[in-house]
């Protein structure tokens, strides 16, 4: 039997992944297929190409004010000149090259370039915002599908984790080709049905609440809330498709609080 793990996005929040990857471990839980959405994939793709859960949280704790910091007057000058279509409308806003630059990095250890080197299936959902469309980089493209074009093999890791976590209002849409891609939990935010494709028998969804909105919320907190609320309806449908459903519980750890990586 393959058992498969899906997990979804959530900022800063995604370090607990790693957590849930160590306890199956310690449980002798063997993964055989993997896929992330956003902060998903900042974790799949490290555990993929052969880092240990652990070694995984000291990564995040050396590199996540690189990955995540960002001056929220920018945010809310960025937001400000969607909302009123002032020319360079993206200039308030994080390229997110840091990611693409510290993942190849991380993965040139392991040498490791190209998504298609990593042996473990790996699947990272992206969404391009000039179509709409949902675009799913892996290193396997699965059987019997008949859009072979919605799957992506020949793209860098740095540039795949990228493309998955240009989270709006915060980075800008990652070029790839032809495509802009942004945050892939705007259609996919728990893959559990591109990890069944690549051949698990069972597969565990892993997911976060957003935090409930007060008066204390900030604009991060009230942006990620809008997109669980728009996206609640295909994480239902994934969840539904999930032999098992773990929920993090991450007690008002903002989507960009490094300072609760612990």
């Amino acid at each position: 039997m393959k058992l498969g793990i899906a997990l979804s996005g959530g900022g800063i929040r995604g370090i607990a992944h790693a957590g849930v990857l160590k306890a199956l471990e310690d449980n002798n839980i063997k993964i055989d297929i993997i896929g992330g959405t956003s902060a998903g994939s900042l974790i799949a793709s490290l555990y993929a190409m052969g880092y240990s859960p652990y070694y995984i949280y000291i990564l995040f704790k050396r590199y996540s004010k690189e990955l995540v910091e960002i001056n929220s007057s920018l945010v809310m000058s960025g937001l400000g000149n969607f909302i009123t279509k002032k020319k360079n409308t993206l200039k308030g806003l994080k390229t997110g090259q840091s990611i693409e630059n510290i993942y190849n990095k991380i993965a040139s250890k392991k040498g490791i370039n190209n998504v298609s080197q990593i042996e473990m299936p790996l699947v990272i959902p992206t969404v391009d915002i000039k179509n709409c469309k949902e675009y799913i980089i892996t290193n396997k493209i699965p059987e019997n599908v008949k859009d072979t074009k919605q799957y992506i093999t020949n793209i860098t890791v740095g540039k795949a984790v990228r493309a998955s976590s240009s989270f709006p209002a915060v980075f800008i849409p990652c070029d790839f080709e032809d495509h802009a891609f942004m945050d892939g939990g705007a259609l996919d935010n728990i893959p559990v049905n591109e990890v069944r494709k690549q051949g698990a028998d069972k597969v565990i969804a892993v997911k976060f609440d957003a935090d409930t909105i007060t008066k204390d919320s900030n604009i991060m907190d009230i942006v990620m809330k809008t997109i669980d609320i728009m996206g609640s309806k295909i994480s239902e449908e994934s969840l539904e498709m999930s032999d098992l459903v773990l929920n993090v519980y991450t007690d008002k750890v903002g989507l960009l609080d490094t300072r609760k990586i612990r």
